[in-house]
């Protein structure tokens, strides 16, 4: 299994300031330990109409002329780019949208491993893209479009993707979704799809049970990586054969909370996460977020990293580098 992190420090319109590349450089070096490492990141689609003040509020305003770090620092030391495009027009403009990803694409494709076309498109909230019109379209004609024209321009290797959010029963569930999905034949769209991602955050906005009882965060884990596998997926013709990655996984340490309940609460799902790597053919694994937005925040968005905004670490920092230098061995082995 591969494993890898977003650096930015960044959560929706929260960030405290700017990233210190320096400090991000020796902190996700510290994390790899040499081996291969997946970073994230995202660029977004906003069309026309979008006033200048909420790109810049969700640090959008420079997408396409940098990521987080220099174009270099991610094909070097074993890095590879897990490059998100996220669609976020207030009006459905899908051509617009498909010209913006032949765009992302000559400008980003060379430094991408993994292109993830929209971010949980199921998933109606603001500023994720489930809230935007036209969503359904933008996934279902992006994810076909983006492979064309990778492999137009000889990118290949470059595998193509969508995200959802774990299984969103306080939202009154995504059954709409999957039933649009289900309704393609799988040669318009299935077929094209290398990776499914998915966005887990059991115990960042609503409070779950105790360690140890029935909806605590492992159960909740475990929960939404069966439910995806087995009950959403083969809905989209999607077979077991197409590998999940768990591309953003999160829980906050601010008030009521503290940073030991965050380091648990991390370990509790990664050990799920590997139990059933196998099983599910679960391949890659993202932790969000390497800083904090805002340390000082009472908002759950705001304490997701393993560092604090001034880069330094937390309990869970060690946690998860002794995960990753482990190469994924889960304590149920006896080996980690």
């Amino acid at each position: 299994m591969k494993f890898g992190i977003y650096p930015g420090g960044r959560a929706g319109t929260v960030c405290s300031y700017p990233p210190d590349p320096t400090a991000i450089s020796a902190l996700v070096d510290d994390l790899a330990g040499g081996r291969p490492f997946v970073v994230r990141e995202y660029v977004h689609f906003f069309g026309d109409g979008t006033p200048p003040d909420v790109v810049a509020s969700l640090g959008a305003d420079h997408d396409l002329a940098h990521l987080t770090m220099p174009d270099e620092w991610y094909v070097e030391g074993g890095r590879e780019l897990d490059l998100v495009v996220s669609y976020l027009p207030r009006t459905a403009d899908i051509p617009g949208w498909l010209a913006f990803l032949d765009t992302v694409i000559d400008r980003y494709g060379h430094l991408t491993r993994c292109l993830q076309v929209t971010l949980e498109p199921n998933f109606p909230i603001p500023f994720i893209d489930g809230s935007s019109p036209g969503v359904l379209q933008a996934l279902t004609l992006g994810v076909p479009h983006a492979r064309a024209a990778l492999d137009r321009r000889g990118l290949h290797e470059v595998r193509v993707g969508f995200s959802v959010a774990e299984p969103a029963e306080w939202l009154g569930g995504d059954d709409a979704f999957w039933a649009y999905l289900s309704a393609l034949p799988r040669r318009d769209f299935a077929a094209h799809v290398d990776y499914v991602g998915l966005g887990l955050y059991p115990d960042a906005f609503s409070p779950v049970a105790p360690r140890g009882v029935p909806g605590d965060v492992a159960s909740l884990t475990a929960h939404a990586l069966d439910h995806l596998r087995n009950h959403s997926l083969p809905r989209a013709s999607i077979p077991p054969g197409i590998p999940i990655h768990v591309v953003e996984n999160g829980s906050p340490s601010g008030a009521p909370r503290t940073e030991q309940g965050q380091r648990d609460s991390l370990s509790d799902m990664l050990d799920v996460v590997l139990a059933r790597r196998e099983a599910l053919n679960i391949t890659q694994y993202e932790l969000f977020s390497l800083r904090d937005a805002d340390s000082g925040s009472d908002q759950p968005t705001g304490t997701l990293g393993i560092v604090t905004d001034t880069y330094r670490p937390k309990p869970a920092f060690a946690s998860y580098r002794d995960v990753v230098h482990g190469v994924g061995r889960s304590p149920a082995d006896g080996r980690r």
